[in-house]
């Protein structure tokens, strides 16, 4: 597990304290308590992390690179970061795909003060940073996720898709409906694992079902608050949940595109202030759903089959970001 910290330059990372041991037909598993990692990576304001095929890669923002650790050699304790440059330092990332490596790319316009470099799209690069294939436009890139064979990327003009082939990669903008609410775009963007599917905000009050391959490819789910947080469910993947900022924790059905039951479990919790304000946050843990109340000290556990309160965990300080390490195997 990791923990990027933006504000002070640092990612550290946590050995969760869960081992397997193949066996073919089943694994062996063991479990001792977690620890930190000693080795902590460094750099000028690591943020995006991607984890795909075996690598973790980070983006430094104001470093113009990305670092590459291999996750076999992570479980190991072993950390020992490959590099990647790329043409200017800007808020994007760098991804694995097969024997490529796919950048966000910036302008090279001048800008002042704190204003955002301008994000042109995707390229593909080697391993030293120089481009391999031409620039796919995707203005304002933001968010990235991998389902299946697919790379999603959210874009001011809409979303870009983008497959591996022989020939180098495959770009496809897929055009949003004229249907949906204009002037909005997706820069938050989930994958499922078990089947080809993502799942995206869509302006601060909807989120929007994408079919990478057939028709349509959009459906979208308008909430009856702003969005708070949401996240995939791995044991039924028809299954989303999302929390809106009047505190009550949505199921999405994404094969009917529609919200399919809801409760109130949290105080509201505004979404106007600053976007890093601390705020309810979810993550799943098998049949229940794990949600973070900072204002209470708490973290809560909601059933996923009536989303009914299982019990509390009270925390020091104020709860924040959650994520969720389990498997299972025999113990003997």
């Amino acid at each position: 597990m990791a923990a990027v910290q933006s504000d002070d330059d640092a990612v550290h990372f946590f050995d969760s304290g869960i081992s397997f041991e193949d066996h073919g037909d089943h694994a062996d598993i063991e479990v001792t308590d977690p620890e930190d990692i000693d080795t902590v990576l460094t750099g000028p304001r690591p943020f995006h992390l991607v984890d795909h095929d075996g690598k973790i890669v980070i983006n430094y923002d104001q470093g113009g690179y990305a670092e590459v650790i291999d996750g076999a050699a992570l479980v190991r304790g072993q950390i020992a970061p490959q590099t990647v440059p790329q043409s200017r330092a800007h808020h994007g990332f760098v991804a694995p795909m097969g024997d490529m490596w796919l950048s966000t790319v910036a302008s090279d316009e001048e800008v002042r003060g704190d204003a955002s470099v301008p994000r042109l799209g995707l390229q593909a690069i080697d391993a030293q940073g120089n481009a391999t294939g031409d620039l796919a436009t995707c203005t304002g890139i933001h968010g990235e996720a991998f389902s299946g064979a697919y790379l999603v990327e959210g874009c001011k003009e809409s979303v870009l898709t983008v497959t591996g082939g022989g020939d180098g990669p495959q770009f496809e903008m897929l055009e949003y409906p004229a249907d949906l609410p204009q002037d909005v775009t997706t820069g938050t963007i989930l994958g499922s694992n078990a089947i080809q599917m993502f799942l995206g905000n869509h302006g601060p009050d909807g989120l929007v079902v994408i079919d990478p391959v057939d028709e349509p490819h959009f459906t979208r789910i308008s909430l009856p608050f702003r969005r708070v947080d949401f996240a995939l469910d791995p044991v039924k993947p028809a299954h989303a949940y999302v929390l809106t900022e009047d505190g009550s924790l949505h199921r999405i059905d994404r094969l009917a595109g529609e919200i399919a039951a809801s409760a109130r479990i949290t105080e509201p919790y505004s979404m106007d202030g600053h976007w890093n304000d601390a705020r309810p946050r979810i993550a799943m843990a098998g049949d229940q759903i794990v949600v973070t109340d900072p204002n209470a000290g708490l973290i809560r556990r909601i059933s996923t089959e009536d989303l009914s309160e299982l019990g509390t965990i009270a925390v020091e300080g104020t709860p924040y970001n959650i994520a969720v390490a389990g498997a299972s195997g025999v113990v003997h």
